[in-house]
Parts: structure tokens; sequence; C-alpha cells
């Protein structure tokens, strides 16, 4: 008798670890399928700064689009690029002040530009969307000037790396409205 509630004893501890692990094992897979959907949840709700900058399924142009406000920011401060990427960017004025008190550009500039000499050089240049005669040189590319509500696109291609200041030459913007490119 004492062999059989020894046995009994045996089986059922046997039986007891099996079920033990056996739900250990369901609830492992359980947490890691659960950690596996928030990860993928994590990946869609991309903050909205980077998903902005999206390549197109070929990986032949960047698509960009960048708001100002008219708080006088850039939604973004840092772009990111390929060199010799085709980049389509689109500026929209987010705000809802017209352009004559409160107007947007997007100038991207070459290095060695001096921001500060290129914005001075631009208060002249009203007729000309801030834009100032003789500084093709200075510019990669630029929009041209819009108020609240608007919006506009261009298309150019990444200069070689390094990393690119781009401004809004709208009088007294450029101290707050800059950012970089960054170009790989």
């Amino acid at each position: 008798m004492k062999k059989t509630i020894a046995l009994a004893a045996v089986a059922s501890m046997f039986l007891f670890t099996a079920c033990s692990k056996s739900t250990k094992s369901s609830d492992t897979a359980a947490t890691e399928e659960h950690a596996h959907d928030a990860a993928a949840e994590e990946a869609t709700e991309a903050p909205a700064a980077e998903t902005d900058n999206v390549a197109s399924a070929d990986n032949t142009v960047l698509e960009i689009t960048i708001k100002g406000g008219d708080d006088m920011k850039f939604d973004q401060t840092t772009l990111k690029a390929t060199a010799g990427q085709k980049i389509k960017l689109t500026l929209v004025h987010s705000g809802k002040l017209p352009k004559a008190s409160m107007g947007h550009n997007f100038i991207l500039l070459k290095n060695g530009v001096n921001e500060a000499d290129f914005a001075t050089k631009a208060l002249a240049a009203k007729d000309h969307d801030y834009i100032p005669a003789g500084s093709e040189g200075d510019i990669i590319a630029h929009t041209g000037l819009v108020g609240g509500g608007e919006s506009t696109t261009i298309e150019f291609t990444a200069p070689a790396r390094g990393a690119y200041t781009y401004i809004c030459s709208f009088p007294g913007h450029s101290a707050m409205m800059k950012g970089k490119l960054m170009v790989k």
C-alpha cells in the first residue's frame, strides 16, 4: 500500500509539473504575442515629424511635408535624405494670417552661406518673395511665399553628403524658422 501511495504521489508530481510547464509555455507565448502586437502598434504610430518624410515605394522620390504657422516655427527642424535622392517638398502654411503679414517660404542654403547675411539681403526682396536677386549661387532650392491656409510644392535633388541649413526668409522669421537637412 505504501508503494501505491508513493507511486501515486510521484505520478501526481509529474502531472502537476507537466501542467505547470504547459501553462507557463502558453503564458510566455501569450506575453510574447502581446509584446509583438505592442511593437507593431508602436511602429505604425510613429511621430508626425518622421512619418511626413516618406520615400515612395520605388525609393526614387522622398516626399516631405513641412508646416509653418502663425507661431513662426517650422514643425520639423531636421529633415533627412540621401545624396542624389529626388525630393518633393510641400510647404504648408498651417496658420490663418495672410502672407503680407505672416508669409512663409522654404529656402535651402548651400554650405558656407551665412544665414543672417542672407536674411538681411532678403529684406529688400519683398517683390520676389524675399528671395534676393543674385542669390542663386547661395540657394539649392526654394519655394515661393505662402500665407495662411496655402501650400506650395517644389522638387529638387538632394545635394552631396552634409548638413544644410533651411530658413524662412520673411522679415524676422529666420531667427526662429530654421532647420537642417541632413544628407547621408
